[in-house]
């Protein structure tokens, strides 16, 4: 999430009242989550076995419980809570504002589109050419639409992301400032289910077809003409490359990669990174081939057991 101005370092430390280690006006353009920052975010880190990870990363500001050497080039806000901060700078920077009609005074919807009878769409929604939204979707603020979109009744776009923090007195909401964004030519079936990036984007791909009650987690990024099944979940952080198919029921793991033209058959659970342009199967997943060649073994027990009598 790019903020819209730049702000300085010590700008930033008053907002949430914290200590810094840099120059006053050292630039801080926005902030985002480890796997999308690029230089001039703010990455917040609350655990000794990540701060590498932070320190190392594109981001140039590092929202950290502990002072440490700062990096060459880089920047700290020093917090007893950086979750907690970085939820501070989420409300400060995309508050929640209320509703009080259907559409949004500042939704822009394109030339051509169609909105059927209680819809709900948020400030700041972007909708394209010719788009068709059949009755009672709902579309949350800051949600971008392509052209030459269908979705169909009772879908959502841009709910929270499911993201806590355990505490003694429960669990503690990373709050969502991120957008879903959806691109030209997209189908999306009823019942979906699509969640706002926590602070960047949730992407569904140019062309891409998704069928009824299918689930897509915070800051996924689908790729261009996908198939996806009925009944799919698909975690958070997950990027789906072009032309992947998913059959009904299939679930996946947050933070993995689905390489381009892959197929994975119905009811598999994707435990882990898959190369492109195979088929795959079964939970834990694997080549299609080599699991339905271990089930047919599984067959073949009692008849070779029979044999060593």
């Amino acid at each position: 999430m790019k903020f819209p101005k730049i702000h300085t370092l010590k700008e930033i430390a008053e907002i949430i009242g914290c200590q810094y280690v840099g120059a006053d006006d050292f630039a801080v353009h926005g902030m985002n989550e480890i796997h999308v920052v690029t230089p001039g975010d703010i990455v917040f880190v609350d655990h000794p076995k990540y701060y590498d990870k932070a320190l190392e990363s594109a981001a140039t500001i590092v929202l950290i419980n502990k002072e440490v050497d700062c990096p060459a080039g880089k920047a700290l806000l020093i917090s007893d809570d950086p979750f907690r901060d970085f939820n501070k700078l989420t409300k400060h920077f995309r508050p929640f504002v209320s509703a009080s009609v259907s559409i949004s005074e500042s939704a822009k919807i394109g030339e051509g589109s169609i909105i059927q009878p209680n819809c709900f769409i948020g400030h700041n929604v972007t909708i394209g050419k010719n788009c068709l939204l059949h009755a009672n979707v709902i579309v949350y603020d800051n949600t971008v639409i392509g052209d030459n979109v269908i979705i169909h009744s009772g879908t959502i776009l841009g709910a929270d992301a499911f993201y806590y923090k355990k505490r003694p007195e429960g669990f503690d909401q990373l709050l969502s400032g991120g957008r879903v964004v959806i691109e030209d030519n997209v189908g999306i079936g009823a019942a979906c289910t699509i969640d706002k990036g926590v602070t960047g984007d949730t992407t569904i791909g140019a062309g891409t077809k998704i069928d009824n009650q299918v689930h897509v987690g915070h800051d996924t990024i689908i790729g261009k003409k996908c198939l996806i099944a009925s009944q799919t979940g698909i975690a958070g952080c997950v990027v789906i490359e072009d032309e992947v198919t998913m059959w009904g029921q299939v679930g996946t793991t947050s933070g993995i990669t689905i390489g381009s033209k892959a197929v994975i058959m119905g009811q598999t659970g994707v435990t882990k990174s898959v190369e492109g342009g195979k088929s795959y199967f079964g939970t834990p997943i694997e080549e299609s081939r080599e699991k339905l060649k271990q089930l047919a073994n599984v067959k073949r027990i009692p008849e070779i057991l029979n044999k060593l009598k």
